[in-house]
């Protein structure tokens, strides 16, 4: 007869053993909602069928045998771990306008083409004249880079931009988006079952800046950072070479590990190292303190002060058909 510890050991382990059955079927349940590619009625029947598997599972875990129910379970999510990998992202997708093309550019010493550089004409988020543009920059006149933290809800969420600055007041914001195919919405829950595709877009300021304060509503903010010449230089480089790099190989977005601030993370972690791993990496809303802490944004002002100085929602709005837009919202910013 088995002993009151050893009957204390089972149930804690049987316990611990459940939890994990349940968050992997949890997981499971999630990635066959989200990529099943089954009209509803029978996703519904699939995840029915998932839900009951893994009740079976845990059922014989509980009056039967221990490692009979977990073997059950594994071999069961080990089938959905086999259709979940062969699942590869595609640029072979009826997408939403604002997404439909891609940025991929050429570097010739100093001078670097981009093409398909958007250039929308954005009066509602439903009403827009579309342009994509080729765009000629020359390195040489690369002489600054500043950041934009954009917020729809969340203060600890936002969208981040990086826009590049050149002698001739021309400007070209690099956006890390999604590729929403047409029909879809945005929900940071799919971003983790690999239901958007990923994309580098290279837009003009009255574009992907704008288009946020002045349509959508949101709360932008704009910081220069200090950058040294070579690291500007590597990074615009590094912004091309991935979105070529995602035109030859799609990747998915992933809402923690590929998104608007990892991306930028990876690039300046393989230009300069030693940038530590922080959790404002994943809250993006508070990402401009964590550079503040690194010492990249301008001297002489507190956070506050930058953040007060750098917000350009309403400079935005007012500056929506003027010519001078990327001047106008940067008027008593710091740095500029």
């Amino acid at each position: 007869m088995p002993t009151k510890l050893q009957q204390i050991l089972k149930f804690s382990l049987t316990s611990l053993l459940s939890l994990f059955i349940i968050l992997a079927a949890l997981w499971s349940g999630l990635a066959l909602y989200y990529q099943l590619p089954v009209a509803l009625p029978w996703l519904s029947l699939a995840i029915v069928l998932w839900s009951g598997l893994s009740i079976f599972a845990l059922q014989r875990l509980w009056r039967h045998s221990l490692w009979q129910g977990l073997l059950i379970y594994l071999l069961l999510h080990g089938a959905v771990l086999l259709w979940w990998t062969a699942l590869s992202p595609s640029n072979q997708q009826l997408w939403e306008d604002d997404v439909a093309q891609m940025t991929s550019g050429t570097i010739n010493g100093d001078q670097v083409t981009l093409f398909n550089v958007r250039n929308f004409d954005w009066h509602s988020e439903t009403d827009y004249t579309p342009r994509w543009e080729t765009r000629h920059y020359d390195l040489s006149q690369l002489k600054s880079v500043d950041m934009l933290t954009s917020h729809w809800g969340m203060e600890a969420i936002a969208h981040v931009l990086v826009s590049f600055g050149f002698d001739n007041r021309q400007f070209v914001t690099f956006s890390v988006e999604i590729r929403k195919k047409q029909g879809q919405q945005f929900s940071e829950i799919a971003g983790f079952f690999k239901q958007y595709e990923l994309s580098i877009l290279a837009t003009d300021e009255h574009d992907a800046i704008a288009v946020r304060p002045n349509v959508r509503g949101e709360d932008t903010f704009l910081y220069r950072i200090d950058m040294p010449e070579k690291i500007r230089r590597q990074l615009f480089l590094s912004y091309v070479e991935q979105a070529n790099q995602l035109i030859e190989e799609p990747r998915f977005y992933n809402t923690v590990t590929a998104n608007c601030t990892t991306l930028v993370f990876g690039m300046m972690q393989h230009i300069s190292g030693g940038l530590p791993l922080d959790r404002r990496l994943l809250l993006t809303g508070y990402l401009p303190s964590y550079i503040d802490e690194l010492d990249g944004l301008t001297d002489g002002f507190d956070l506050a002060q930058l953040r007060s100085a750098g917000r350009i929602t309403e400079r935005s709005k007012q500056a929506q058909s003027s010519e001078n837009y990327s001047k106008i919202i940067r008027q008593g910013v710091p740095g500029w």
